[in-house]
């Protein structure tokens, strides 16, 4: 028997499926975009959630000690990482720990070095805060994206950067780093002094035959490292609103912990705790049905594209649910819009949002959803591009 139950979310409010007039221009078309999935939450949480609100009294809420200790044996049974309680702190979400964490360790005008093409919520934490920002951006290879190590040191020292944001596993290429890769920038931060972001979000989403690797567990980089994930890529809990961070170092926590008091920010919202510690728990069958799901749907896509669409380049998908597709050679980049949105009917991620150049040549595709609707979509294009 499935656990995982597709759910059709068009009219119930879904950012995904019921904003694509505001997004798009068009409110017809199939939403392949936001990075939230089209399955029902684990059982366990709904069944969690319900108890809750049968009890009725929705006072200030207290997390249990249970929840902390979810996320750490999690961490340990499936990422061979051991966070210990006092480390961990609470935010609504990583994007806004990462513009918390910006203030914190930053001046206005310093320097915030990326690697593009990235998650574009990066960039406009940069703007919006006012930091310069430093681009090293990724090379692509044949079968998918390497970091430029020479340039990443080159631009540390040339810019004098104070803080990298790095995404890992990578979004939107879908890159699942290595050990002895993580390490190398790790190294090239602590010998230069730069403060690290691991976004680590997506540690669940990995492909079969790779592995991931949390940044912290790689060595001794606690004095420079805050690792930020959550529960909500993993279980489609993003409405929850609750991310975890984990700093180990004493002197980053207080910090943190100050800032947070100034904007009097306590903790989360009931309703999160209790889906994330259930998700926890006793959500991991219902994960591997998800990830079966979604290498399906990446396999299917990628060569159905790729027979009918030869000149069709797909990063090789290690993590994350997101397929970055490159249709440079049938769509010129100014066009990639009104051919994929007006022609084919998709609402997608563009490359341009993720980083200028040779990413305005892609589309990133959410694959968490039925198989129909990636069939629909690869039709669509197909059709399209072949006249």
């Amino acid at each position: 028997m499935s656990h995982v139950v597709y759910k059709d979310r068009k009219n119930t409010n879904s950012r995904k499926w019921d904003e694509c007039k505001e997004k798009f221009g068009k409110e017809n078309i199939l939403p392949l975009w936001i990075a939230d999935m089209d399955f029902e939450a684990p059982a366990c949480v709904k069944e969690a959630l319900k108890r809750y609100v049968e009890f009725g009294v929705f006072g200030y809420y207290e997390p249990s000690v249970g929840y902390e200790e979810a996320f750490i044996r999690w961490e340990k049974s499936y990422h061979n990482y051991e966070a210990k309680r006092e480390w961990i702190r609470f935010s609504p979400g990583v994007v806004p720990a990462i513009n918390w964490i910006i203030q914190i360790l930053t001046k206005e005008q310093e320097s915030v070095l990326i690697m593009p093409p990235v998650y574009y919520p990066f960039r406009d934490a940069l703007v919006n805060n006012r930091r310069k920002i430093v681009e090293s951006p990724l090379r692509r290879i044949e079968q998918g994206y390497v970091m430029d190590y020479e340039d990443f040191e080159q631009k540390i020292v040339e810019n004098d950067v104070k803080l990298f944001v790095f995404c890992s596993p990578h979004n939107p290429v879908g890159r699942v780093w290595k050990e002895e890769e993580i390490r190398k920038v790790l190294d090239i931060c602590k010998k230069h002094r730069v403060y690290v972001i691991a976004d680590e979000i997506h540690q669940d989403m990995i492909m079969t035959g790779h592995r991931h690797v949390v940044a912290a567990s790689t060595g001794d980089y606690d004095e420079i490292l805050i690792t930020l994930t959550a529960a909500t890529k993993t279980f489609n809990l993003a409405a929850c609103q609750n991310s975890i961070l984990i700093i180990p170092d004493e002197t980053l926590r207080e910090k943190y912990d100050e800032y947070l008091n100034r904007l009097r920010i306590k903790g989360g919202n009931a309703f999160g705790y209790i889906a994330v510690q259930s998700a926890y728990e006793n959500g991991r069958e219902w994960l591997e049905e998800v990830l079966e799901i979604i290498e399906g749907n990446y396999h299917y896509l990628r060569e159905t594209l790729e027979k009918e669409l030869p000149k069709v380049w797909i990063s090789k998908l290690e993590g994350t649910y997101l397929m970055w597709i490159d249709l440079g050679e049938y769509i010129r980049p100014e066009e990639m819009e009104a051919v994929i949105c007006d022609k084919c009917g998709l609402g997608v991620d563009y490359g341009a949002w993720f980083g200028s150049g040779e990413s305005e040549r892609f589309i990133r595709v959410n694959l968490a959803t039925s198989r129909e609707n990636i069939e629909t979509a690869a039709q669509r294009i197909i059709d399209v591009l072949k006249k």
